[in-house]
């Protein structure tokens, strides 16, 4: 269960700070902890957003929960309502704010004894660095900013205000996080680029000149990899939101508020629009675009680009790259066989037909 905060906040204040219309409870009810409609109790906040979930609001405990007008009846006439247009949404303005005061840092040092942070890096005087982080010459950390143990800034590296870096991020030199951001443990930011030419039957490095450069409000999962670009910069655009264990390769470039699930691997020089989703373990191979607002099925393989939005699924089994070229080109041309097929078969069965009725025998449809 969700910890609960020691002063929890009234429904009075929640309506002030976020709006909503209160029903059915008084303002200086207060709420402490976060909980699902099932297993809430006094003194728990919820939410209800699909009128599947009728039964359990109709048992639920909860001191107040967040509802649309259409579903408020389906709560107990003890529970506190707090009526928004979108109560799923509603409910995660909430719960972010519920999040920053249970992870607020402790009152006291700023920088912890233990980190080792250049003369020549600039911390701003109410941003946070945990035990254990190095931090490089050059590196800006900025405003309200949170840098949590054991994690490396290099050289010329910059965090944007309000950021927060889970314990053991790793951010190599020249890249930028914007303001906002959160960074899971064990990502990696700015790693090379899988960059190499073949030299006399051996493979040479290409080096990898470019950054990583993330916008606003982004937020990435644990254990990502984001190279940075070999001579441009790979971009991760304002708000975009990355998943678990995913591979960003050098030169990629994704758009404003695009939401990539767990094990998604994109190759070199990808563009990848706005408002786009990518389902789990999808593959998005190199030098090819995604228009905006594309949404790719899981375990998809993308292997040519997309110009027009809409939702787009697609794996074959592994063969020779010759059998799976042959077999993908006669996989487009299905729909127009089969058309082809059943107005063969159509005009078969009319021919049939007709010479049944010239013998005088009955006349029999053909299935399709």
């Amino acid at each position: 269960m969700a910890r609960p905060l020691a002063q929890g906040i009234s429904l009075g204040d929640l309506i002030d700070r976020f709006g909503g219309a209160l029903q059915g409870g008084e303002p200086s009810r207060r709420v402490r902890r976060l909980a699902p409609l099932a297993t809430a109790v006094e003194g728990d906040l919820s939410f209800l957003a699909a009128a599947r979930m009728r039964p359990s609001a109709a048992r639920s405990g909860a001191s107040a929960v967040i509802v649309s007008s259409a579903l408020a009846d389906a709560l107990p006439a003890h529970t506190a309502r707090i009526v928004v247009d979108d109560p799923y949404a509603h409910f995660a303005t909430v719960a972010r704010w519920f999040a920053a005061q249970l992870e607020a840092p402790p009152a006291g040092v700023r920088i912890d004894p233990t980190a080792v942070v250049s003369g020549a890096a600039t911390i701003a005087g109410d941003a946070r660095v945990g035990p254990g982080c190095v931090i490089e010459e050059g590196a800006v950390v900025e405003s309200g900013a949170t840098i949590g143990a054991q994690c490396y800034l290099g050289q010329r590296v910059r965090i944007g205000a309000g950021t927060l870096l889970h314990p053991r991020v790793t951010v190599l030199e020249d890249c930028a996080i914007g303001a906002r951001a959160i960074v899971h443990s064990g990502t990696v930011i700015g790693s090379d680029g899988f960059g190499f030419a073949r030299e006399d039957g051996r493979w040479a490095k290409i080096p990898q000149l470019g950054a990583v450069v993330i916008g606003d409000d982004v937020e990435i999962g644990a254990n990502c990899a984001i190279d940075r670009g070999a001579l441009d910069d790979t971009v991760i655009g304002n708000g975009c939101k990355l998943d678990n264990l995913i591979q960003i390769a050098h030169n990629v470039r994704i758009g404003e508020h695009t939401a990539l699930a767990g094990c998604v691997g994109v190759a070199g020089s990808a563009v990848i629009g706005s408002r786009c989703m990518i389902g789990g373990s999808a593959g998005i191979l190199g030098h090819l675009e995604i228009c905006d607002d594309v949404v790719i099925s899981a375990m998809s393989l993308v292997a040519s680009s997309i110009d027009k939005p809409g939702f787009y699924s697609g794996v074959f089994p592994l063969m020779t790259n010759l059998g799976w070229e042959r077999a993908a080109a006669t996989l487009r041309q299905l729909p127009a066989l089969r058309n082809r097929i059943r107005a063969l078969e159509r005009a078969a069965g009319a021919n049939r037909a007709q010479e049944q009725g010239a013998d005088g025998q009955s006349v029999i449809e053909p299935e399709e």
